[in-house]
């Protein structure tokens, strides 16, 4: 059985746990393909309902929730935590990718941590209740810089990803045309990504690029990064349409 048919299958039976109990149930953090099986899963057994948390909104790493109808009072089991250098000014200037080799040093699988924000010398980690403790009692070390880590309260969490806003004009409001706006590229150097499954919209895959974003969606590119598309503002005299972007850096 491949990974697909194990998470269609962990998907079925979180579904129908949270139906028998009457409570809600969850899955592990799920990457942009795994979202996408999930979508796919929920429009094929419509008796299943199910939603997504990151731990703050836009986040692209989520837990899908299964919540009965009359369910009340639950909440999504996802910490954050924010760690900060013990000595600020000897602190190096960390990555996403020495944050999860430590924690991967640590034996935290991958699927149990959402997204890492990293703000200047400090950064925030979501990951599942479970690990909170364990995290901020073992991670002390980040490479060369020492860090301190605790819980935050995920509620009055607050965090703007940084953005660069790109304005331009498109022949028209396709997903191709708004990829090759974000990202200054052309378009044809573009279309195999999309057909090689690699470009998300609000996490659900995309393989068309004629495809129509709306505005506020969120498009993800394997290798590229992600923008918001904000909206369009008018037309030149030529008929292209006027559009703006918001790419995260």
């Amino acid at each position: 059985m491949d990974q697909e048919e194990l998470l269609v299958r962990r998907i079925r039976e979180l579904a129908t746990l949270a139906d028998r109990r009457g409570c809600a149930t969850f899955t592990d953090f799920l990457n942009l393909n795994e979202q996408h099986i999930l979508f796919q899963t929920l429009q094929k057994f419509s008796w299943i309902q199910g939603e997504t948390f990151g731990g703050y909104e836009g986040a692209e790493r989520r837990m899908a929730a299964f919540v009965p109808a009359d369910s009340r009072g639950w909440e999504y089991p996802i910490a954050c935590i924010r760690a900060v250098p013990l000595q600020a000014k000897f602190a190096e200037p960390l990555t996403h990718r020495d944050i999860l080799g430590a924690l991967m040093h640590l034996g935290i699988e991958r699927s149990r941590t959402g997204d890492i924000a990293v703000c200047g010398t400090e950064f925030y980690l979501f990951c599942h209740t479970a690990l909170a403790q364990t995290v901020c009692e073992e991670l002390t070390r980040i490479r060369h810089t020492s860090v301190r880590c605790t819980v935050c309260d995920l509620h009055s969490f607050s965090y703007q990803p940084a953005t660069q806003t790109v304005r331009g004009t498109v022949a028209s409001v396709r997903l191709d045309a708004l990829m090759a706006l974000a990202f200054q590229s052309s378009r044809s150097s573009l279309l195999p990504l999309i057909g090689e499954g690699k470009v998300f919209v609000n996490g659900r895959l995309v393989t068309t690029n004629a495809y129509t974003p709306r505005e506020q969606d969120i498009v993800s590119v394997r290798g590229l990064g992600r923008f918001r598309y904000v909206g369009t503002t008018g037309s030149t005299r030529k008929g292209r349409c006027a559009v703006t972007v918001e790419r995260y850096v």
